[in-house]
């Protein structure tokens, strides 16, 4: 008989490969990096109560400003159709400074414009179809289901950047500028206070139609 013929094979000693395993799950739990979506940072209105009347809406149709999206991102401002998204910013700027019927605290918060302002109120505002001072305008995006975050993103960004525009312009600065302000600091708190007295960020947020709407 050979030798070593009816020896049993060797075997690997797989004893310690579950403990390597278990080390190497732990090392990339904790170094991997798991990517949060943070989503669109916006207050949102509590949900109204099913047993109260919704609120009566006083406002004049003059002084809303209204942007609708539909499920193929397509444009509807006030009810005429709008290709470049471009457009908002400016659009938007000459609603908000319109001025065509001010109260008396219009009247002061146009006196306490700039120049530049002024001359953009001069130039472009006092339209009849539009709003009546800035304490009074409001934007409103109603989006459908279907429309795509991109699209969505860009409206709300161009809406932002008039208001952000009129802010900066109204102290003398970007609104790259007025953006970057620190509130924390005091004198930069104060430019940032002035730049939006009298002239609220008002913008309203439809709930979306559902798709096709």
């Amino acid at each position: 008989m050979a030798k070593g013929k009816n020896r049993p094979a060797a075997e690997v000693n797989s004893g310690s490969m579950a403990d390597i395993a278990f080390l190497l799950l732990i090392f990339f739990l904790v170094t991997t990096t798991i990517a949060n979506d943070k989503g669109i940072a916006m207050l949102l209105p509590p949900k109204p109560d099913p047993n109260e009347p919704p609120p009566e809406v006083t406002k004049n149709d003059r002084n809303i400003f209204k942007i609708q999206a539909n499920s193929l991102d397509l444009l509807l401002v006030e009810d005429e159709p709008l290709k470049d998204v471009g457009m908002l910013k400016d659009m938007i700027k000459d609603f908000v400074l319109n001025f065509r019927k001010p109260s008396i605290e219009g009247k002061e918060l146009y006196n306490s414009l700039p120049a530049t302002l002024r001359s953009h109120v001069q130039s472009k505002g006092k339209k009849e179809n539009s709003s009546d001072e800035p304490g009074e305008a409001v934007v409103s995006f109603k989006a459908d289901r279907g429309t795509s975050y991109e699209l969505y993103i860009r409206v709300l960004d161009e809406i932002n950047a008039a208001y952000n525009e009129i802010y900066g312009q109204r102290v003398g600065i970007t609104a790259e500028e007025f953006l970057q302000l620190d509130k924390s600091d005091p004198q930069q708190n104060e430019m940032y206070q002035r730049a939006r007295k009298g002239i609220p960020r008002a913008i309203s947020i439809a709930e979306p139609n559902k798709i096709g709407g």
